[in-house]
C-alpha cells in the first residue's frame, strides 16, 4: 500500500502543532507569572486562551502562513512570522474591543504573551526547520529507482537529491537508452530496459519514478510490469515542472488527468467566498440605495438624466456583464471620450485617465484657468459610485475582491498575457486599486498586480485588501 504525501497546509501539522504548543505556553507562563496560579482555572482567561487558539488556528488556514515554510530563508520567516503574529493578535484584540471585554484582562498578560511568542515562536520554529533539514528520521525511508534518459539523468537526480525532506532513498538508476555511463552523481547504473523488470522483481524497490516519453513502447510495458507488481510508480511530467503554476491530479470524465493553473480554490474556500458575498452584497446594497435616495435629487439638477449608469464590461473568463454605478459623468460622456483621447494617460490606450477629465459632473474650466470640481467629483473621489457594483455582487458577476472589470473595446485590444487578469470574477476592490489605483499610469502594472493577486489568492488576501480599501476610501488616497 503506498504512502501518499500529505497535501496543502495538512502537510505541515507539526509546525501547526509547535505554534499552538508555543502560543499557548507563552499564554501559561506570562499568566503564572503575573498571578501565581494556573491559567485555566480562570473562567475568563481560560476562555481567552481559547480564543488564542482558535485565532492562530484561524490565521494559520485562511492566511496560509505556513506555505513553503521550509524553502523560506531565516529573515522571511521573521517577517512572516511578525505577520502572522500581528494577525493573531489583531483578531483577539478586536473581538475583545467589540464585546467589550478587554477591561477585563490584564495588559500585562496580553502584551507579554505577544512578545514571548514572536521571540519563542520564531526561535523555536527556526530549531525545527534546522533539525529537519538536517535529518533523515522524519519519514519512513522509501527505496526509489529512477528511470530516465542520459540526457536528462544528471539534472533530474540533482533535483531529487535537492528535497532536504525526501522520504526517499535513490538506490539505482535505469537508462532508457544503451550506454556506457555506470553512475551518475555517485548513484550506480543498474540496469537496462530489457531487464528493468526482472531487477525490480528480485530487489529490494519501494517505488520507480520515470522520466521519459509516456508513448515509449518499452516505458509503457515496464509500468505495466510495475503495477502487475504492485510497485507504485511517479511518472513525471516535463510541463509540470513549469514555474509560476499549481499541479494537481484529479478525474475528468472518469479519466485520470494532471492539472495545471495559475491557482486554485478547493470547495469549502469557493464557499466562504460566495457566502461574504452574499452577506457584503446584502449590506452594500442597502447602502448604495440610501446613495442614490441622498445624492440623486443633485445628480439630476445638476446633470439631467438616469441617476445610474449602466455599462456593458467583460467578466469572467471573457464574459459579458452588464454594471452599475453611481452616474458621475455628463450623459455624452462615451462621445467625448474620443475626443480626449490624445490626453489619456495611459498611452496604449489599455485604459482611460485623466488629471482632470472634463466629462465629470461639475468639472469646469474657468476663464482665468481655474479647475472647478462639483458633485461627480466628490462622488468619484470617495468611490460612492462603486456602490451599485453590489447588485452584481449579490447575483453572482462579480465579486467583493478581484480584478477590474475592463470595458468592451478595452478587452478587444488585450494581448494574450493580459487575458491572465480574467481568470477570476471582477472585484468591487482589488490588488491594484489599493495600490495607488490614480498613480499607475501603466497597463503592465496594473495586470502585473492583478496576476499576483490570482497567483497568491487566499480567503486571508482578500481580507487584507477589504482593510486596505477602507483605508484607501478615507484617505481619498488613488481614488480615481
Amino acid at each position: 500500500m503506498y504512502k501518499r504525501n500529505a497535501q496543502g497546509w495538512s502537510k505541515h501539522i507539526d509546525f501547526m502543532l509547535l505554534d499552538i504548543i508555543i502560543i499557548q505556553l507563552s499564554y501559561m507562563l506570562i499568566y503564572y507569572f503575573r498571578f501565581h496560579e494556573w491559567v485555566y482555572f480562570n473562567h475568563s482567561y481560560r476562555n481567552l486562551g481559547i480564543l488564542l487558539f482558535l485565532a492562530d488556528l484561524l490565521v494559520i488556514v485562511l492566511n496560509n502562513s505556513l506555505h513553503d515554510v521550509i524553502k523560506r530563508s531565516y529573515t522571511r520567516e521573521l517577517i512572516e512570522f511578525g505577520k502572522h503574529s500581528i494577525y493573531v493578535f489583531a483578531i483577539v484584540l478586536f473581538y475583545l474591543f467589540s464585546s467589550q471585554q478587554d477591561v477585563y484582562y490584564s495588559r500585562f498578560v496580553l502584551s507579554g504573551t505577544a512578545l514571548m511568542y514572536v521571540v519563542a515562536g520564531y526561535g523555536f520554529r527556526a530549531l525545527w526547520k534546522a533539525i529537519l533539514q538536517h535529518s533523515k528520521f522524519r519519514r519512513e525511508r522509501n527505496n526509489m529507482l529512477v528511470v530516465v534518459s542520459e540526457k536528462n539523468a544528471d539534472q533530474i537526480i540533482s533535483q531529487l537529491l535537492s528535497d532536504n525532506r525526501a522520504g526517499y532513498d535513490i538506490v539505482g538508476i535505469i537508462l532508457l537508452e544503451n550506454s556506457d555511463l555506470t553512475s551518475v552523481q555517485g548513484i550506480p547504473v543498474v540496469s537496462d530496459m530489457k531487464k528493468a523488470a526482472q531487477y525490480i522483481a528480485k530487489e529490494w524497490i519501494d517505488s520507480v519514478y520515470i522520466d521519459a516519453p509516456i508513448n515509449d513502447r518499452a516505458v509503457v510495458r515496464l509500468m505495466d510490469a510495475c503495477a502487475t507488481m504492485a510497485v507504485p510508480t511517479h511518472y513525471h511530467v516535463p510541463y509540470m515542472g513549469r514555474s509560476g503554476v499549481k499541479r494537481f491530479s484529479e478525474k475528468i470524465g472518469g479519466t485520470s488527468v494532471l492539472t495545471t493553473a495559475v491557482n486554485y480554490a478547493t470547495p469549502v474556500q469557493i464557499l466562504i467566498k460566495r457566502l461574504f458575498d452574499i452577506f457584503a452584497g446584502i449590506i452594500g446594497s442597502i447602502i448604495a440605495l440610501l446613495i442614490m435616495i441622498i445624492l440623486g435629487p443633485i445628480i439630476k439638477i445638476q446633470s439631467p438624466g438616469p441617476i445610474l449608469f449602466k455599462q456593458k464590461r467583460i467578466g469572467k473568463n471573457g464574459q459579458h456583464i452588464w454594471i452599475y454605478k453611481i452616474r458621475s459623468m455628463r450623459m455624452d460622456a462615451e462621445q467625448m471620450k474620443q475626443e480626449l483621447m490624445d490626453e489619456n494617460l495611459v498611452k496604449d490606450g489599455m485604459m482611460f485617465k485623466m488629471d482632470f477629465d472634463p466629462r465629470i459632473i461639475g468639472n469646469k474650466i474657468l476663464p482665468d484657468g481655474t479647475k472647478k470640481t462639483g458633485i461627480g467629483e466628490f462622488i468619484r473621489r470617495t468611490s460612492l459610485d462603486e456602490f451599485p457594483q453590489f447588485f452584481n455582487v449579490l447575483t453572482g458577476s462579480m465579486s467583493t475582491v478581484g480584478t477590474r472589470p475592463p470595458t468592451v473595446d478595452e478587452y478587444e485590444k488585450y494581448h494574450y498575457h493580459h487575458r491572465a487578469r480574467m481568470a477570476v470574477k471582477p472585484g468591487i476592490t482589488g490588488m491594484w486599486q489599493v495600490s495607488g489605483r490614480s498613480e499607475i499610469t501603466d497597463f503592465e502594472e496594473v495586470v502585473r498586480l492583478d496576476t499576483e493577486y490570482i497567483s497568491n489568492w487566499s480567503l486571508g488576501l482578500d481580507f487584507k485588501i477589504l482593510l486596505k480599501t477602507i483605508g484607501v476610501v478615507f484617505t481619498g488616497k488613488g481614488a480615481m
